[in-house]
């Protein structure tokens, strides 16, 4: 299926393009989001009669999104997580986490707006992509902790999966000796049968 597009859509083309694409593409994501019409005649001739609007308010929306960039970008959020001992989450942050973290510290972000590369799955510090605008892209660090104090150690560069791998040799030395003391324990005890 054949459309124009009447913005810019990410891998797909610019404003004004007409590119095929697959129906359901079109017909579930294009065509309701205002984002394309179907390519015939009738509708390029619309097109052609509101492309200066559609420009106009195009520009409009990057100045406001890019003026939305400067404020959000390089910010960090917290998202408080469960995890392992070895920094693995008990399932995964999503979109809607990360736009709930910005929310609640005052940043409207839409879930929608939100880009993952991969999923978020670990415990640390992850660079994440907001998109505001087809054209304007801002970029947010997401901070996954088990606590707030552990977040704030993970900010200053702290490595707190390390911290609990140092901790665990002192464990497992305590626990040879007590294994030791009962072996020699029961050492005694057969010598005195």
């Amino acid at each position: 299926m054949e459309v124009i597009l009447l913005e810019r859509v990410e891998n797909l083309g610019q404003m004004g393009d007409v590119v095929k694409v697959r129906p359901g593409f079109a017909r579930n994501f294009l065509l309701p989001r205002n984002k394309a019409l179907r390519a015939n005649d009738e509708n390029r001739k619309i097109f052609d009669a509101q492309r200066a609007d559609l420009e106009a308010r195009n520009l409009e929306r990057r100045k406001e999104a890019e003026g939305a960039a400067k404020k959000l970008d390089a910010r960090s959020f917290v998202v408080i997580r469960q995890a392992s001992d070895a920094g693995l989450l008990y399932g995964s942050v999503s979109t809607r986490d990360i736009a709930e973290a910005a929310e609640s510290e005052g940043v409207k972000i839409d879930r929608t707006q939100v880009r993952l590369d991969k999923p978020l799955k670990t415990l640390g510090i992850s660079k994440v992509r907001i998109v505001l605008h087809p054209e304007v892209t801002a970029t947010i660090e997401i901070n996954i902790a088990r606590s707030a104090d552990e977040a704030e150690r993970q900010a200053r560069g702290e490595d707190v999966l390390a911290r609990v791998e140092d901790e665990a040799p002192a464990d497992e030395a305590a626990g040879a000796e007590f294994f030791d003391e009962n072996a020699a324990a029961q050492t005694d005890a057969d010598a005195s049968e």
